[in-house]
C-alpha cells in the first residue's frame, strides 16, 4: 500500500450502491449528509444541483443517485479534499453526471451565471471562526469550523445560484437557528420547511435542516422531528429507511 492509500479508507454506502475514499485521520462524513439528501428530495429529470463545500463528496454522489437524470456540481476549495471527491466521481463511474469545481463560494458568481441550479444544498462548518474546541487532527477544523466564507457567504451564494422556481437546502447547528432566520431574512429568502433533528425522543435537538426559496413569500411548516435512535439506542426505522 503507498503512502496515499494508506491516508484514505475506503468505506462502502450499499444503501446507494456507492464506495467511497475519505481521510483516514481528517474530517470523516456522519449521518448529517445521509439526513441532509433525503430532506432534499427528488429534482426533475434533466435538473441540476450544487452541493456547496462538498467534503468527500458524499451529498454530491447520493443526490446523483437519487437522481439519475440529474446533473450535479460538487463546491470544494480544499485542495486535498478536492482531490479525493474527484477520485470519488471518477470510482463511481459518475463523471459523465458529476462535475468537480474547485472553488470558494465567494469566488461562485465569477464561475456560473444566476439562478443557474434546480437545488442547492450545503453541509456547511458548523461553527463560527474562533469558537468551539479545535480539533488535534489535520483536516478537521476547515471543515467544522468557518475559514474564508461564514454562513452568510454559504447563504448569499445559495441565493444566487438557484433558479426562482428551485429550493435551498442547509444542515446547520440549532445554536445558530436565530442567525440563519435573521440571515434568511435580511436575504429575502422564504424558510419553506424546518425540521429538527435530536438523538432520541428525551434530548434537545442536535442539527436543524431547513428549505429555502427565492422569490416567493410563504410561511414555513415546521415538520414533525427527526429521532435518530429509540429509548433504547437502536437507529429508528426511518433512519433505517
Amino acid at each position: 500500500m503507498n503512502g496515499e492509500a494508506a491516508m484514505l479508507t475506503q468505506d462502502d454506502l450499499k444503501l446507494f450502491d456507492l464506495q467511497l475514499f475519505q481521510p483516514r485521520h481528517g474530517y470523516r462524513y456522519s449521518l448529517d449528509p445521509l439526513l441532509l439528501a433525503n430532506f432534499c428530495g427528488e429534482v426533475k429529470p434533466g435538473g441540476s444541483i450544487v452541493d456547496l463545500g462538498a467534503g468527500c463528496g458524499i451529498i454530491s454522489l447520493v443526490l446523483a443517485r437519487i437522481n439519475r437524470e440529474a446533473s450535479v456540481v460538487a463546491v470544494e476549495n480544499n485542495p486535498d479534499m478536492a482531490e479525493i471527491v474527484e477520485r470519488n466521481i471518477r470510482h463511481n463511474d459518475l463523471a459523465g453526471r458529476v462535475a468537480l469545481q474547485s472553488a470558494d463560494v465567494i469566488e461562485l458568481r465569477s464561475c456560473y451565471r444566476d439562478s443557474t441550479f434546480d437545488l442547492v444544498v450545503s453541509n456547511p462548518p458548523f461553527r463560527a471562526a474562533g469558537s468551539g474546541r479545535i480539533s488535534p487532527r489535520a483536516g478537521r477544523d476547515a471543515a467544522r469550523h468557518e475559514t474564508t466564507a461564514g454562513l452568510g457567504d454559504f447563504m448569499a451564494a445559495a441565493k444566487y445560484l438557484v433558479k426562482p422556481s428551485g429550493k435551498i437546502c442547509f444542515i446547520q447547528l440549532p445554536s445558530r437557528l436565530a442567525e440563519f432566520m435573521a440571515l434568511a431574512a435580511e436575504m429575502k429568502l422564504s424558510v419553506l420547511r424546518l425540521r429538527m433533528i435530536h438523538n432520541n425522543a428525551a434530548s434537545p435537538a442536535t442539527m436543524f435542516m431547513a428549505e429555502l426559496a427565492k422569490g416567493r413569500r410563504c410561511a414555513p411548516v415546521v415538520e414533525p422531528p427527526l429521532f435518530v435512535r429509540d429509548m433504547s439506542g437502536e437507529y429508528t426505522e426511518e433512519v433505517l429507511r
